[in-house]
């Protein structure tokens, strides 16, 4: 089974990873899960409205995912996923923050995201540390670096 990822760019400033690895690091962290997934880059402005109205916070975030629900496909089809919303100028200022080069962190944004449309979440502990060695073990297989470690200046 094979996730299709549809994605739309409401911005590519500041830099955006392509479509194309965009779609294989959300492959990577779906697993065996088939379905669709929509990813949308999104502006400050769009952010921070999808978190107002969903979240009930008034700030733009890095990623939010919005599980689809599963009516209305025919019996045997696999569940859609659902949506993720990733802020490109949230995704660019944090990783300069944390010092990481943008395509990891952006690697890691669309895979934690991905993660919660396939049933992970960090509300507890228990399921935090699950979560984050899942995060872990998924972007080392593609190349990146642990994006919980501690940075520091050489």
């Amino acid at each position: 089974m094979s996730l299709a990822v549809e994605v739309a760019f409401g911005t590519r400033r500041p830099w955006v990873p392509g479509a194309e690895r965009l779609a294989a690091w959300a492959r990577a962290a779906a697993g065996r899960a088939g379905g669709g997934l929509a990813i949308r880059v999104v502006t400050a402005t769009e952010s921070r409205r999808l978190n107002r109205t969903y979240r009930g916070l008034d700030r733009p975030t890095n990623v939010l995912s919005f599980p689809a629900g599963g009516a209305g496909r025919a019996p045997g089809e696999p569940a859609p996923l659902g949506d993720l919303a990733i802020c490109a100028a949230v995704v660019a200022r944090e990783a300069r923050a944390q010092r990481k080069r943008r395509a990891e962190h952006w690697a890691h944004m669309v895979v934690h995201g991905t993660l919660h449309l396939v049933g992970y979440d960090h509300a507890r502990l228990p399921d935090a540390r699950r979560m984050e060695r899942r995060e872990r073990r998924v972007l080392a297989r593609l190349g990146f670096a642990d994006p919980y470690r501690v940075r520091r200046d050489g």
